[in-house]
This record gives structure tokens, C-alpha cells and sequence, in this order.
């Protein structure tokens, strides 16, 4: 699938998991703000993709592919992301895929902050994004599984349990 050998696809399955595992650091308080972040609080919230980079670097059997996701998902095309600040092509195809999953995530889920965007409310956002947040090609890629990702959406929201299997988009 999308030729990455069997280890790649191991490692992009444990950065769904833990990418974000940084957030442990951040107080509670900033995590379930039920408004908007202050700029204060937004630089606290930052921090997380390097704490959870350093966190899964010390952590056996996590490679680059894992490190990617974890310190790429909040990067941007245009250079505007964080924490580094890369545009473009200094983004890996792993770090451009997962800001595009990270983003359909978040906006499909329920925050204490925001309700959940319906699916075609995040497709349309991350359509508009197009060539600024997200890489074109990754975007196309994205809108030809857009039924993948909406139907794992529901099965997640559908279930109080967490999933017993894992779902795979693309194969991945």
C-alpha cells in the first residue's frame, strides 16, 4: 500500500497512537479551556510536539517514520506551522500526510471548545487549505479515500468502547 514496506506501516500505526503524547506536560487547564487559547497559552500548547518527539525518541522501537509524524503534523506548506517552521518540500510525505489526518480529526471530533464539524465541513476546510496548509498532491490523495476516512469517523463516534482492530486508510 502506497509502497511502504510492513516496518513503516508499523511505525506509522504506534504515531497515530502516540504523536501527540507530549500533551501530558500541558496543564489540564489549557488542554479543556472551554474558549479560545490566549497567545500565552497557545505557545504552552506548541510545546507538545517537541515533548512528544523527545519522548517517543527515547522510546525503543520508535524510528523516523514516528518522529516525522510526531514533529510534522503541525507544519504547513506555506512555512507558517510549528515547531520548525518548514514549508514545502522540507516536509516528508509522512509529516504532510499526517497534518491532513491530524486536522480531519480534529475537526470531526467534539472539543471542549467547538462541536464536532460534519465530514464535508472538514473536507471543505481542508480543500480550501489546499497549497497553504496542506500539499496538493497529499489533498487529492486525501478526497480519493474522503469515504475511508468518513466511515472510520462514524465508527469511532458510534462506539463507547475504544476500537478493537485497527482501521487502516489507504492501507495504512
Amino acid at each position: 500500500p502506497l509502497g511502504y514496506d510492513a516496518e513503516t506501516l508499523y511505525q506509522l500505526h504506534l504515531a497515530g497512537l502516540l504523536h501527540d503524547i507530549g500533551k501530558i506536560g500541558i496543564a489540564d487547564a489549557i488542554l479543556q479551556k472551554p474558549a479560545g487559547l490566549t497567545l500565552e497559552e497557545f505557545e504552552v500548547m506548541k510545546g507538545h510536539v517537541t515533548h512528544s518527539a523527545e519522548i517517543l525518541q527515547e522510546t525503543t522501537g520508535i524510528g523516523q517514520t514516528a518522529l516525522d509524524v510526531a514533529l510534522m503534523h503541525h507544519e504547513r506548506m506555506d512555512g507558517t506551522g510549528y515547531p520548525l517552521g518548514l514549508q514545502g518540500d522540507e516536509i516528508s510525505l509522512i509529516g504532510k500526510m499526517s497534518a491532513i489526518v491530524d486536522v480531519y480529526d480534529a475537526l470531526t471530533s467534539r472539543r471542549s471548545y467547538k462541536k464536532a464539524y460534519s465530514h464535508e465541513e472538514a473536507v471543505a476546510i481542508i480543500v480550501r487549505e489546499k497549497g497553504c496548509h496542506f500539499d496538493p498532491d497529499v489533498v487529492d490523495a486525501f478526497l480519493a479515500h474522503e469515504n475511508e476516512f468518513n466511515d472510520i469517523r462514524r465508527e469511532m463516534q458510534d462506539s463507547e468502547e475504544p476500537p478493537r482492530k485497527t482501521r487502516h486508510i489507504c492501507g495504512i
